[in-house]
């Protein structure tokens, strides 16, 4: 998420009430998790495991919750609690803001777009031209639609992250301020539902095709010309390739990668990330030959043992 104006050092450090490593006016362009963020974001860390990871990422800013040698070009804001200023960091720059309108002042519709009754349409929300948008549909804050998309009723686009951290009390959410960015001739089924970037976009690629009853995690970026079959569900930060094929039941993993032109059977589990060009089945996930062959060879089993009697 890129702020609307570029901020100082000591301005966002003042936002948050911490302390600060760095020139005053080190320049801060806007906030990102740790697998998006460009020069000029920040990124928060909160436990040591990750530290390096956070110090040598392309952040410059780093919000951690110890202090530490800063490499030279970033600078740190020192915090008892990163992922509590994290988040009032998203509530500063991206509060939430309620509507009692079903399309809100702020959005824009292109020409020959077609919005069916019960739709919510909220702020700054962006649909291109000759889109179709079926009954009981919601779309929140800040979503982009590009033209001639197609999205059936019930579906949701935009909701918050499936995103916590465990705390004594309870699971404390970590807010999303981030978008659901949809390209041209995009397809969507009824029922679904594709969650915003914590900071970021979740992305659907252009031409893609998605059945009814399909959920997409945060961050999640799906590539041009892919198809995903009913019931699949993709956890958060997954890339998908493009002319990607997932077909019914399908589940994977966060954090993966799946290859171009990968195709994936029904009721697979995506445990890791797999090269483009091959179809898999299974879980755990392997070519979808070898484990055909595994599965015939079990069924031999009763013969062989009777074999060697």
């Amino acid at each position: 998420m890129k702020f609307p104006k570029t901020h100082s050092l000591k301005e966002i450090a003042q936002i948050i009430g911490s302390e600060f490593v760095g020139e005053e006016n080190f320049p801060v362009h806007g906030m990102n998790e740790i697998h998006v963020v460009e020069p000029g974001d920040i990124v928060f860390v909160d436990h040591p495991k990750y530290y390096d990871k956070a110090l040598q990422s392309a952040a410059t800013i780093v919000l951690i919750n110890k202090q530490v040698d800063c490499p030279e070009g970033k600078a740190l804001l020192i915090s008892d609690d990163p992922f509590r200023d994290f988040n009032k960091l998203t509530n500063h720059f991206r509060p939430f803001a309620y509507s009692n309108v079903s399309i809100s002042s702020s959005a824009q519709i292109g020409e020959g777009t077609v919005v069916q009754p019960n739709c919510f349409i909220g702020n700054h929300v962006k649909i291109g031209k000759n889109c179709l948008i079926h009954a009981n549909v919601s779309i929140y804050d800040h979503c982009v639609i590009g033209d001639n998309v197609i999205i059936q009723a019930g579906t949701i686009l935009g909701a918050d992250a499936f995103y916590y951290k465990k705390r004594p009390e309870g699971f404390d959410q970590l807010l999303s301020g981030g978008r659901v960015v949809i390209e041209d001739n995009v397809g969507i089924g009824a029922l679904c539902s594709i969650d915003r970037g914590v900071t970021g976009d979740t992305t659907i690629g252009a031409g893609t095709k998605i059945d009814n009853q399909v959920h997409v995690g945060h961050d999640t970026v799906i590539g041009k010309k892919c198809l995903i079959a009913a019931q699949t569900g993709i956890a958060g930060c997954v890339v998908i390739e493009d002319e990607v094929t997932l077909w019914g039941q399908v589940g994977t993993t966060s954090g993966i990668t799946i290859g171009s032109k990968a195709v994936i059977m029904g009721q697979t589990g995506v445990t890791k990330s797999i090269e483009g060009g091959k179809t898999y089945f299974g879980t755990p996930i392997e070519e979808s030959r070898e484990k055909l062959k595994q599965l015939a060879n079990i069924k031999r089993i009763p013969e062989i043992i009777e074999k060697l009697k």
